[in-house]
């Protein structure tokens, strides 16, 4: 009698140990298969390939922190935090937005530092792109590595509602403003060497230039056409208009800067922007801030030669 108790003994703990180890094994199971559905829910979203080690040092950072730290100078529509909602966004957010989901980094922080810093930022790691509408020009590409272009765009002379200015030839005995740092205030400066305007003022902020305008203290001001097309749809207290026979003078191509150090970064970022392309999605964008498709730099003409 005492050898089968043993025994029963015996069989009973082999049973409760067969049956502890199937949950377990049950509930393993159960948080893989959820992590892996995660993964692969996101990975049917996103370009970015869920294994971090076939990734750069960089991406793998910005996954682990789930956020990147851009700098912009803050101007909508471009790149700028909307003051209602408290949201990063505009057309060079959403396009940054979409680009770092699809690369498997959540959420994009965003410091506000003057247009003309904003190189200097990022060399000084206070940032880790600069995605704020920048044109990618030789002397820029001397400090940062750029990508690939993401649509191209370029400048407007912005003048009061009552003003007789209609084109660059009634510029002579005029005032003139432009942001400091800008392909614009390069624009203004060859004009005024040029004998072209009468006098050019720098201000420091996109705001300032427009308040410059509307209140008289300069005529006229050389900007940014998608900035000043959307200002003047958004805010009402502008007395202001395009002038309306005024050719551009040039026309940029626009990107975002990272660090020479980023060279892998920047070649995964590049691979989603150009998937962006083709797949329709930065057309999108363009389009939900006024723009067309003269603004749409493809693939293959979007390449930068760095």
């Amino acid at each position: 009698m005492k050898k089968y108790t043993r025994l029963f003994a015996v069989l009973a703990v082999l049973v409760m140990l067969f049956t502890a180890c199937s949950k377990e094994t049950k509930d393993v199971g159960a948080k893989t298969g959820d992590a892996n559905s995660s993964v692969t829910s996101d990975a049917t979203s996103t370009s970015a390939t869920a294994d971090s080690e076939n990734v750069s040092p960089t991406l793998k950072r910005l996954r682990e922190q789930g956020y990147i730290t851009i700098g912009s100078s803050n101007d909508a529509p471009l790149s700028y935090i909307d003051v209602k909602t408290n949201e990063y966004t505009g057309v060079d957010g959403e396009i940054f937005k979409d680009l770092m989901k699809r690369l498997g980094v959540p959420e994009v922080r965003m410091k506000t530092v003057a247009f003309e810093n904003l190189l200097i930022e990022l060399n000084n790691k206070s940032v880790d792109m600069v995605v704020d509408a920048m044109y990618i020009k030789p002397e820029r590409q001397e400090i940062a590595l750029f990508t690939n272009v993401w649509y191209s765009e370029g400048d407007c002379l912005l003048v009061k509602s009552d003003s007789d200015i209609k084109s660059l030839t009634d510029l002579k005995d005029k005032t003139v403003g432009a942001q400091k740092g800008t392909a614009f205030l390069e624009i203004a400066q060859y004009w005024e060497s040029q004998g072209l305007i009468k006098e050019l003022t720098i201000m420091g902020s996109q705001s300032e230039l427009m308040l410059a305008v509307n209140t008289g203290k300069v005529d006229a001001c050389v900007t940014d056409s998608i900035i000043a097309g959307y200002t003047l749809t958004q805010d009402s207290s502008l007395d202001l208009k395009l002038a309306e026979d005024y050719v551009s003078d040039s026309k940029g191509n626009i990107g975002a800067a990272l660090r020479f150090e980023d060279k892998e970064f920047c070649a995964e970022v590049n691979k989603v922007l150009d998937e962006m392309k083709e797949d329709g999605s930065l057309m999108k964008y363009l389009e939900q801030y006024g723009m067309n498709e003269s603004a749409f730099v493809g693939v293959d003409e979007g390449k930068t030669v760095q």
